[in-house]
């Protein structure tokens, strides 16, 4: 995970007081503009975070038109969210879900928060579906989401790709808390979609080790995004990073010493032994990880390495290929 979050400090005393007092053309409205002041002020001075905090309340999606004025109801719910947010809870937490690509997953304290830098790492994973997809058509991929907290990156590729083109996901964790929260999202999923899903199994286990033993060398993508900041980072990270799960953003120094890549590496080495060929495993990293994880690649015998970046021009992706059968 990304240990960098957009987030407000909190403000030192509550600013429900007379002092910022929201104008109310109606008994408990209030005009949206003011009231998006006075959260603004509230959350510490994120205005988006006070559009996002009204939006909810009024259970508006991303970029739809707020009214001039917001219903009592609405006010005293957008007030409490922003309190809660005022504290230092991530926004994701207060509201209980978040978008990811185009799903919208359930999230709790459970389960790392869903960021922009993993859909992009999706996005790549996709990419690696669809080569192989190309070289071997008309026969359904298997693919594994090693550590997949909420659920995210399977239900990304579930609904993306469809039944046609993935026979099978394992999902995999070592929480069962996690699991938990991603089977609530699995199930939130079926409905939703226009296409058919592929089968999406959720497995309790590190990485790859709770697969059954006979899809060993049967499985054509794995993707991740693994812990991957330095224990020392910890302590500095912003709270709203520290409210999430330690074991999903803390991992122990690689076999080479570099900071944090211990699982990164154990992705790419359990990949190894499961992927067949042709194959892929798609992991998301800290930029100045990837040298590092290339190299480890590289030792481990995969055919292709390479990083894909993020939309800030980072390396993000680690891409390691197995080419055809030998």
């Amino acid at each position: 995970m990304t240990a960098r979050t957009e987030t407000a400090g909190s403000p030192g005393a509550s600013a429900w007081g007379s002092s910022n007092a929201v104008a109310s053309p109606e008994p408990g409205g209030a005009a949206t503009d003011a009231l998006l002041d006075e959260l603004t002020a509230v959350v510490g001075g994120a205005r988006h975070e006070a559009r996002f905090i009204v939006d909810e309340a009024l259970a508006v999606g991303p970029g739809a038109t707020r009214p001039g004025l917001v219903p009592a109801g609405a006010v005293e719910a957008a007030r409490a969210l922003a309190a809660r947010r005022a504290t230092g809870e991530p926004l994701q937490y207060v509201f209980g879900h978040w978008p990811f690509r185009n799903l919208d997953l359930r999230v709790d304290p459970r389960v790392l928060i869903p960021r922009p830098e993993t859909e992009q790492v999706v996005e790549v994973a996709l990419g690696e579906a669809r080569r192989l997809l190309g070289i071997r058509p008309g026969v359904g991929l298997v693919a594994v989401d090693a550590g997949t907290g909420s659920g995210a990156i399977a239900l990304a590729l579930a609904t993306e790709l469809g039944a046609g083109a993935v026979d099978r996901i394992w999902a995999t964790d070592t929480s069962a808390e996690a699991l938990a929260v991603a089977a609530v999202n699995l199930e939130a999923t079926r409905p939703a979609g226009t296409r058919r899903l592929p089968q999406v199994e959720l497995v309790e286990g590190s990485w790859l080790d709770p697969l059954p033993e006979g899809w060993r060398g049967r499985v054509d993508l794995v993707v991740s995004n693994p812990p991957y900041v330095a224990a020392d980072e910890w302590s500095g990270l912003d709270p709203a990073v520290k409210a999430e799960p330690r074991r999903a953003v803390v991992a122990a120094p690689g076999r080479d010493g570099a900071a944090g890549l211990s699982d990164v590496e154990a992705v790419l080495e359990q990949a190894r032994l499961w992927l067949g060929r042709p194959g892929a495993v798609v992991v998301e990293l800290a930029p100045q990880q990837s040298g590092a994880a290339r190299e480890r690649a590289r030792q481990l015998g995969y055919d292709e390495v390479r990083v894909e970046q993020d939309l800030a021009g980072r390396d993000r992706a680690l891409v390691a290929r197995l080419g055809g059968a030998q």
